[in-house]
């Protein structure tokens, strides 16, 4: 006969680029919704630190997980770290990425690369072996953090906007491939957050043309991410979930 109260077991996430910005925002909510956070960074220490220092002052519980997603063997060998301390990942955040804003005509070759290696293939380098491990264990969730200007494009941001546009197409792709093992998976589009990446730019013209008036916070696109990871999320799959304070 079988016991009266299953076991619980954590969650496991993964965040990449959570070493301050969204990505910490993400990783501080989703380690307090119980699961166990690891904080994937290329090379700030000190504010990935931070980021596990206030996940405990949150009440959750983590690790840091040093790697670059542009180079697909250290990829992989963090991940087998995750698979022999945890056995698994249960959920993957895709956050990592880079702006390098120019005119297209003033483009070199580097700087259209660049951005492509970290923002699109950094998703391939990391989501293809989890993706293997979610399949036989039937289950978990892959949350792709996009951008508006994937959805509409940005002046000055053609690789930029070239790349988030490919990992929205990637999400819709890959939902399609995966749903029947009960794996959803999604792209979150934020907008101009109060984050690094916005500095700057002309902040008193963006606000002007977002109908909200205001930039959003980190907080805001966390909320939603973890919420995509919750059972309730388990019919939604291959969408793109704008927060961008009504601007398209």
């Amino acid at each position: 006969m079988g016991s009266d109260t299953e076991e619980i077991v954590q969650e496991v996430a993964l965040v990449t680029g959570a070493g301050r910005g969204i990505g910490r925002a993400i990783a501080v909510d989703l380690a307090k919704s119980g699961r166990f956070v690891y904080i994937n960074f290329r090379s700030n220490s000190e504010e990935a630190e931070k980021t596990l220092q206030l996940v405990k002052e949150a009440g959750g519980d983590g690790a840091l997980l040093p790697f670059d997603v542009t180079d697909e063997k250290a990829a992989h060998a963090s991940l087998d770290t995750i698979y022999d301390q945890k056995g698994g990942i249960d959920i993957l955040v895709n956050n990592a990425g880079i702006r390098d804003d120019m005119l297209m005509v003033w483009m070199k070759a580097d700087n259209w690369q660049r951005v492509l290696d970290t923002n699109l293939t950094g998703f391939y380098n990391v989501t293809k072996p989890v993706v293997k491990k979610m399949l036989s264990k039937r289950k978990g969730r892959i949350i792709n953090i996009t951008s508006t200007s994937g959805q509409v494009g940005q002046p000055g941001q053609v690789n930029y906007s070239a790349s988030k546009a490919g990992l929205i197409g990637a999400t819709k792709a890959l939902a399609k491939e995966i749903a029947k093992r009960k794996i959803t998976v999604n792209a979150v589009a934020p907008g101009f957050i109060e984050t690094e990446m916005v500095e700057g730019l002309p902040l008193d013209q963006i606000t002007q043309a977002i109908p909200m008036g205001r930039l959003g916070t980190a907080g805001e696109v966390a909320a939603v991410v973890t919420f995509l990871c919750s059972p309730q999320a388990g019919y939604i799959t291959g969408q793109v979930i704008g927060i961008n304070g009504g601007i398209c």
